[in-house]
């Protein structure tokens, strides 16, 4: 098979990618095609009217907790049909004050990639603490996303009042997690009664009374992890009745101290409950398996998933979960630290996992890099997951210590060959995958409804990115907007099989995942170039309930509401 530059239409060269990425006899031509396209995605973060910017308070004290934030949340608060982002801010430290107030920014979809910052007035812009992440969700099921924002010495919850404000609800709610370092939190129903529960990753035991002292390159630096003490997680247990208890000693968590920061919720060994995978920063990482009657135990060490290959912790920051090798459970990926490498570890069985760092690719496009968030995504809408990484090391003085290392770092999108590796897209995706940054949060979300994913990325100390998915419309889709009733009403937890000739293909409406951030959680099948006008889903739904939806139409989203029984 040949080509001639300039000759090949688009639509063909996307056909061929398509056909590599199902059945990976073409993985090399695909490279080449991919540098005749146009970039897959566009930074349109001026034209958007996004103008925000992080404050992290940088002090000659050094305190780690000025690396770690901030998060990013999509979520659709006004309920219009058009997703919003969410942005949390970092804040003050005792001796670097900002010269105007530190405000979260809540930017507001005004339709044709147009947005408005509405924080102020919608009650979340100010939090009388440290912000580090997000965790979107309905936690009361009155149909309206509420926001759960983390940071240190303590964490808020905002409930959505449903006409454009919200109300911190944080201490009538009892969830204030005071004392933390909160990082990422995941909401998930562990009991399956239909209430959203909350698990939040706490970091490590910190103060600003606690300047430590350290050097880099000879020259005062932050402090590596191992001089704070790791702590335990935290999870709430959701009353019914917009409070929350603290059962994580109950759960048998209290003793699983660490130092966490980042977490995904999903279904592990598809038994229909839901499971956690925490990464951890020079810890082992826990696969925490719900055991059905509110406790969970960790199966990271026998599932291969707590250490390397070498039998090492590593610095685990950010996770994902999705099926990259379509044998219907899930896959995870966690970004880690410079010479660790971001791991892919892929199922071979239920709660089996083998590490594929090397074989995937990984090790060799991520030696040098410090990563953060990350989220399996199939942003070209082929029917395989690809993945997207961003990353950014913690301090300046890296590149005084070392020659090959950088402050600033290329974030990475990888498209899925089909072969069990990955292909590094920068030629092709865009300004912003050659644009070095120290980005931390990464949320995916199509806030255009196209159904092609797009992307948002907070930086720390600087403006965030807003990036445009321009390529995957080349291919035919399918989504889905899922709504509980005996479930959650975000169906978190929820299993979706996409059966389509010749494909199938299983998806999770997960909590958490990424890092600091809070994804889209409508599904967005891709199913390439596929001509059949209609596909069917098989759902499991966070309750147990089975359903099929048949005859789909394709390039739409599809609101699907959980039956009240069987057949209903």
């Amino acid at each position: 098979m040949g080509y001639k530059k300039g000759i090949i239409s688009r639509r063909e060269m996307l056909t061929m990618v398509s056909a590599a990425c199902v059945f990976g006899p073409y993985g090399a031509m695909a490279a080449k095609l991919a540098d005749i396209a146009s970039p897959i995605f566009e930074d349109i973060t001026q034209r958007a009217g996004i103008d925000w910017e992080h404050f992290n308070g940088a002090s000659e004290d050094k305190f780690l907790l000025e690396t770690m934030g901030g998060g990013v949340g999509f979520l659709d608060y006004d309920n219009n049909g058009l997703l919003d982002m969410f942005f949390v801010n970092g804040g003050e430290t005792p001796h670097t004050k900002s010269s105007q107030p530190i405000r979260n920014a809540l930017y507001r979809n005004l339709g044709d990639s147009r947005f408005e910052n509405v924080a102020e007035k919608a009650g979340v812009d100010r939090v009388p603490f440290y912000g580090m992440g997000v965790a979107v969700a309905d936690y009361d099921n009155d149909g309206f996303q509420d926001l759960f924002v983390s940071g240190y010495p303590r964490s808020a919850l905002f409930h959505n009042n449903g006409d454009g404000t919200f109300s911190d609800v944080t201490e009538k709610a009892g969830v204030l997690n005071l004392g933390k370092w909160g990082a990422s939190a995941a909401w998930f129903d562990y009991d399956r009664d239909g209430f959203l529960d909350l698990f939040i990753c706490n970091y490590v035991k910190f103060s600003f009374s606690d300047a430590k002292q350290c050097e880099m390159a000879g020259r005062r630096g932050y402090c590596e992890q191992l001089a704070y003490e790791g702590d335990s997680p935290t999870l709430y247990h959701n009353n019914r009745n917009g409070t929350f208890s603290d059962v994580t000693a109950r759960a048998g968590l209290q003793a699983m101290a660490g130092r966490a920061l980042g977490v995904v919720a999903v279904d592990v060994n598809d038994d229909g409950w839901t499971d956690l995978f925490v990464a951890r920063d020079a810890s082992p990482n826990l696969l925490l398996l719900n055991q059905k009657d509110g406790t969970f135990k960790d199966v990271g060490l026998e599932a291969g998933v707590a250490y390397s290959s070498l039998g090492k912790e590593r610095a685990g920051m950010g996770v994902d979960a999705g099926d990259i090798n379509g044998d219907g459970l899930p896959d995870f990926v966690v970004t880690n630290f410079t010479d660790e490498f971001h791991a892919l570890f892929a199922s071979t069985s239920p709660l089996a996992y083998e590490d594929r760092t090397v074989r995937s690719g990984l090790a060799q496009l991520t030696r040098l890099d410090v990563g953060f968030g990350t989220h399996f995504m199939d942003y070209d809408n082929d029917g395989c997951l690809d993945l997207i990484i961003v990353n950014g090391h913690v301090t300046e003085l890296m590149e005084v210590a070392r020659r090959d290392a950088k402050y600033r770092e290329l974030p990475l999108l990888l498209r899925n060959t089909g072969t069990g590796a990955f292909q590094n897209m920068k030629e092709s995706g865009g300004a912003f995958f050659a644009t070095p940054r120290v980005a931390r949060g990464l949320a995916v979300g199509d806030f255009n409804n196209d159904g092609f994913i797009d992307v948002a990325v907070s930086c720390l100390n600087a403006k965030p990115v807003l990036l445009e998915n321009k390529i995957g419309r080349e291919h035919r889709w399918v989504g889905l907007d899922l709504e509980g009733t005996k479930s959650n009403r975000d169906a978190i937890g929820a299993k979706l099989t996409l059966h389509s000739k010749p494909q199938q293909a299983v998806r999770w409406i997960t909590g958490g995942s990424s890092y600091l951030s809070s994804s889209d959680k409508r599904v967005v099948f891709g199913l390439g170039t596929k001509t059949e006008p209609k596909v069917s889903v098989d759902i499991r739904w966070p309750s147990g309930l089975a359903q099929t939806v048949s005859g789909l139409e394709i390039n739409r989203y599809h609101k699907i509401r959980e039956p009240h029984a069987e057949g209903a």
